[in-house]
């Protein structure tokens, strides 16, 4: 993907990259969402471009899928689950409540792990190269 260099911080930089330049054809039609000028991206700056450069950025695929499925698939997941064994198990320890409630209350408990767990993960993914975005090299000064 193109995208300009719109600040260095260090060794990463922050990269407006523009529209259609690896999107859908929805997007290249106009008919997405993204704005007219574009997605800005955080991406580590190894080809070492400065603010107002035009870059060659390289974001994978399967690192956005992979991205998706963690932070979004897995606490709608773990909400379900949570539910099914608060409605199974807990009545078991909880006689006098609501299994509605158990219910409920199982499947925030589980939500609310893995949003602490999608936090530690996100956290470790950022320092790594193979899950962000690189520079890979410049386009034009």
């Amino acid at each position: 993907m193109v995208g300009i260099v719109k600040s260095v911080e260090g060794s990463t930089a922050k990269v407006l990259v523009e529209a259609g330049t690896g999107c859908c054809d929805q997007c290249q039609k106009g008919a997405c969402d993204i704005s007219t000028r574009g997605v800005e991206t955080e991406a580590f700056n190894l080809a070492r471009a400065k603010v107002g450069q035009k870059v060659n950025v390289d974001m994978k695929t399967v690192t956005y899928l992979k991205g998706a499925i963690i932070f979004y698939v897995l606490p709608v997941f773990a909400l379900f689950i949570g539910a099914i064994l608060g409605w199974d198990y807990l009545p078991v320890y909880f006689r006098t409540v609501d299994p509605n409630l158990l219910s409920a209350g199982g499947g925030f408990s589980l939500l609310l792990i893995s949003l602490v767990f999608v936090k530690v993960l996100s956290g470790r993914m950022e320092k790594k190269t193979e899950h962000r975005s690189v520079i890979e090299s410049v386009i034009e000064e």
